[in-house]
């Protein structure tokens, strides 16, 4: 894939990404509203968390752009759209599954609903998952290496830190404790064995 199609390919994705900005800001407007003293998990690392996703649509181009012509094996290019286009419609499920409880600053209301339906019938964390899977495909799609592994480095780093954070706020609700304990993190079981898991409840996102 040549440097002008990989931009192409990252406007896309980076488009879908500012529809749900503006929606996710709608829905902070409103928890805003009905619970102002709503907690943020780790507010001080959301500017560095939107610094990474502006990284993931910018220096994967500059890398392939670096790279010059040098041809993209298939099976990577493949494996990257598998990766992006799984990430894009696993967040657009959590989406649709939280709907208005949905925002990008992970809030935690007092009145907090469990949600243990759509994707968090099995995971607790998917909005992470589609994360952590967009950041290690997408530079794929244009053969940017560097940038798959160094970029997935740095918002794992992140995304630590924010769960960590989270799953301090939502340890809080007793119905979250009782209906989310048990489920693993990101991977869902398989044969019985979870991956992931914890003796405490970690976020919804």
């Amino acid at each position: 894939m040549s440097w002008r199609r990989h931009l192409l390919v990252l406007a896309a994705f980076g488009s879908q990404r500012l529809v749900e900005l503006g929606y996710s800001a709608r829905n902070e407007r409103r928890l805003r509203r009905t619970d102002p003293g709503a907690p943020e998990a780790a507010p001080s690392a959301f500017k560095w968390i939107v610094l990474a996703n502006a990284a993931l649509f910018t220096l994967p181009l500059l890398e392939a752009r670096l790279r010059g012509s040098h041809r993209v094996p298939s099976v990577v290019a493949r494996c990257g759209w598998v990766g992006a286009v799984g990430a894009a419609c696993l967040r657009l499920w959590v989406i649709a599954t939280l709907r208005g409880r949905w925002t990008v600053r992970a809030l935690v209301p007092a009145d907090l609903s469990v949600v243990a339906v759509g994707p968090y019938r099995w995971i607790r964390h998917p909005n992470y998952l589609a994360l952590i899977l967009e950041f290690a495909a997408l530079p794929l799609v244009g053969g940017a290496y560097f940038c798959a592994v160094g970029l997935s480095v740095l918002n794992g780093a992140l995304l630590w830190r924010r769960i960590w954070a989270e799953e301090s706020l939502l340890d809080l609700h007793p119905d979250y404790r009782r209906q989310m304990a048990g489920k693993p993190r990101f991977i869902p079981r398989v044969c019985g064995l979870a991956s992931g898991q914890k003796r405490h409840p970690v976020a919804r996102r």
